[in-house]
């Protein structure tokens, strides 16, 4: 399947239905989720982060490009780049670096209205709008057509304000984003709402935990659900828990809970 295939698929699958969208972190955990059967991948900025040994957004735009262009060409289905804040702050860079990601192979991109300062975590509204509108116009200029899906991370820096969450994203779907994100929305009377002021334009729910079904979301109208950096933790959890035991008690317990060795030589060899 060619990048232009597998962007046209990833439009199509956010016309209708709901589906799932896990978060790989390298090459191998995105092809043991392609070969498990999901029909779209997203990367995440925290586990590619952490597998570097660095806290989230402390990759260069030279290293997301790269990862972007690993996972999208090690696996068949589309692939959404986790693109933070589009490693820019005026619109004119945004929208430059947006035409690079757009270049790398994924089907689709995101960005968010997040600032990393913790006394001003979000971009003030008319400049937000406008990073959305210039990375619409970076892909655009990129010729690919990717998806984009815009962010607004109140809920997750401090500024749970459901009202402003729904403004920014009403304003996000006018300059151009084909799917709209809150992270950090969970409960059904949040999720409607968002869902209801961006109509018909897709939304994505961020799960990364224990607090709805995929069955409940879709009944809600979402159409796609990521998990962002939680499998990553998942991942790193397991591998936590075996090590601590090894190191406080000697033991070696947490070994036997592994996946097999032949289980993933298995999975593996396909693309050897």
């Amino acid at each position: 399947m060619t990048n232009r295939d597998r962007t046209r698929t990833f439009h199509e699958m956010h016309q209708s239905g709901c589906f799932m969208i896990p978060n790989p972190w390298d090459v191998g955990s995105a092809r043991l989720l392609e070969s498990m059967g999901f029909t779209a991948l997203a990367t995440t900025s925290s586990g590619h982060a952490w597998s570097l040994g660095r806290p989230d957004n402390h990759v260069t735009l030279d290293e997301a490009l790269a990862h972007f262009a690993a996972i999208s060409s090690a696996v068949s289905v589309p692939v959404n780049g986790d693109f933070e804040g589009a490693f820019a702050e005026t619109p004119e860079d945004v929208a430059v670096n947006m035409a690079r990601a757009a270049a790398t192979g994924v089907a689709g991109l995101s960005i968010e209205d997040s600032t990393g300062d913790g006394n001003s975590p979000l971009f003030g509204f008319d400049l937000a709008v406008e990073r959305v509108a210039a990375a619409r116009a970076g892909i655009d200029d990129a010729g690919t057509g990717v998806v984009l899906t815009a962010r607004t991370e109140g809920f997750i820096v401090g500024r749970p304000d459901l009202d402003e969450t729904l403004r920014r994203l009403v304003a996000f779907a006018a300059a151009g984003a084909d799917c709209l994100y809150a992270p950090g929305i969970k409960t059904p009377a949040e999720i409607r709402a968002v869902v209801e002021a961006v109509a018909p334009r897709a939304v994505n729910v961020l799960v990364g935990g224990d607090f709805t079904t995929r069955e409940a979301l879709a009944a809600l109208g979402v159409r796609r659900i990521s998990v962002g950096g939680a499998l990553a933790r998942a991942a790193w959890g397991g591998f936590l828990a075996a090590a601590t035991e090894i190191a406080t008690e000697g033991t070696f317990g947490g070994l036997a809970r592994a996946t097999p060795f032949a289980h993933l030589e298995s999975a593996f060899a396909r693309h050897a």
